[in-house]
């Protein structure tokens, strides 16, 4: 039997079960939603069961209300196969005065013109990611994310991660995805996301809408996106690098793929944080085009963890994307938001970490400690301005929690002008 990794998404389940009368976990295929799931549901009924799925679906049509019958809480798996099944769920929730009784996944958005009710104040959505390598066992967890927000004080320095480069280039080439961990080689290990990539391109992206998709059009898609991945390039950009490859791309046909990548949970990108900093600078507000995984941008350049290794400039790219969904993961249990900023002056702070309570921290990724100097400054330039701003009562906005550059190097500490400077192997 293989061993359940504990997850992030335990905690938020667990805590929404206590309030919530149904929770719905989405995220993309093989991050481990129904395992986390089934850990705290006591039926199930799996609409893609090779036995029972088919009469499953036809209940669902004919009688939702006696397929939803059983203890609970109930885990309802795939449940976009069936959209009905969420104002049946919403509507049973409506009639018990209790709460914790289902748990729907999914590994697509839904279309909302499908369902007559949005749930809310009824079911609870969770996003479920890639595992984070606090969650994969590779990051120490020696210093919480969460602490660095409560603790001003906090020390850090001397704290050291396992972790070396190579060890991180292949981390990101294998992804977060829980089954590659079961495997015994790492030639195994690195196949998952391939396996992947092959079913979102050759039939997902089709499956998810009914629209018919051109497998080799997805590939070139993923493909330019992942030579642009940690950029804010745009749509004409992406589009003229397409059609240099792959041949003309009318703008509706890109729409339509980008926004089956996007439902399909394949996408992961990061809006721009827009405090009202009043200066002669733009604040760009283009979404930074990111993936749910790492994993994903290394599989569509036909890269390697052989190859990273000689072309640390890639990685540096990729290292970013694999600290955002990591962030994305510390932060979850409260709502926290990651973002950018960057201004036209050239001014930035590669994310932004804005929790639910206004509180939020400012920080730049450097895979070396070449870098660190200059994400420094920058956090410290972007302060200064803020601190002025508010001096000047143009914005209403407290100074950050905390200002850190994230590396992939080996030892936590705390500069003299107050940088934090983590590795990524040690946080939680």
């Amino acid at each position: 039997m293989k061993k359940y990794l504990p997850r992030y998404t335990d905690r938020e389940l667990k805590d929404s079960l206590d309030y919530m009368g149904a929770v719905l976990i989405t995220g993309p295929k093989w991050c481990g939603k129904t395992t986390t799931a089934k850990q705290q549901c006591k039926s199930l009924k799996e609409l893609q069961h090779p036995i029972h799925g088919k009469s499953y679906l036809m209940l669902a049509d004919t009688n939702p209300i006696e397929l939803l019958k059983g203890e609970k809480p109930m885990l309802i798996d795939e449940w976009q196969m069936a959209p009905e099944l969420w104002d049946t769920v919403r509507y049973l929730v409506d009639e018990s005065d209790e709460d914790g009784l289902y748990v729907l996944t999914g590994s697509t958005i839904v279309d909302e013109s499908k369902i007559m009710h949005s749930g809310a104040g009824r079911i609870k959505r969770i996003v479920m990611r890639p595992m984070s390598l606090y969650e994969s066992g590779e990051s120490t967890g020696k210093i919480s994310l969460m602490e660095l927000f409560d603790n001003n004080d906090l020390n850090i320095d001397g704290i050291t991660s396992d972790l070396t480069i190579s060890d991180l280039i292949f981390a990101a080439c294998r992804g977060g995805w829980p089954e590659s961990l079961n495997k015994k080689t790492k030639h195994h290990q690195l196949s998952i996301v391939s396996d992947y990539m092959d079913i979102i391109c050759n039939s997902d992206t089709s499956n998810v809408d009914g629209v018919k998709r051109n497998p080799r059009t997805v590939k070139a898609i993923l493909k330019s996106y992942a030579r642009n991945i940690s950029t804010l390039a745009t749509k004409k950009t992406l589009m003229k690098d397409i059609r240099t490859e792959y041949g003309d791309i009318t703008a509706p046909t890109y729409n339509s793929y980008i926004d089956a990548l996007e439902r399909l949970y394949v996408i992961q990108n990061i809006p721009a944080w827009s405090p009202n900093i009043r200066s002669a600078n733009t604040i760009r507000k283009s979404y930074k085009k990111e993936f749910i995984d790492p994993s994903i941008a290394v599989a569509s350049l036909n890269l390697t963890p052989e190859k990273l290794l000689k072309d640390f400039e890639t990685f540096s790219f990729i290292f970013e994307n694999l600290c955002i969904r990591d962030l994305l993961v510390y932060s979850s249990c409260v709502n926290g938001e990651v973002l950018y900023y960057h201004d036209d002056s050239g001014l930035e702070a590669d994310c932004v970490i804005y929790l639910d309570d206004g509180r939020y921290a400012l920080i730049e990724f450097k895979l070396g400690s070449k870098e660190i100097d200059k994400g420094a400054e920058n956090l410290l330039k972007l302060k200064e301005l803020i601190k002025k701003s508010v001096k000047n009562k143009k914005i209403d906005l407290e100074e950050p929690s905390f200002l850190a550059v994230i590396t992939g190097g080996n030892m936590a500490y705390t500069r003299a002008d107050g940088v934090k400077v983590i590795p990524i192997g040690v946080l939680r």
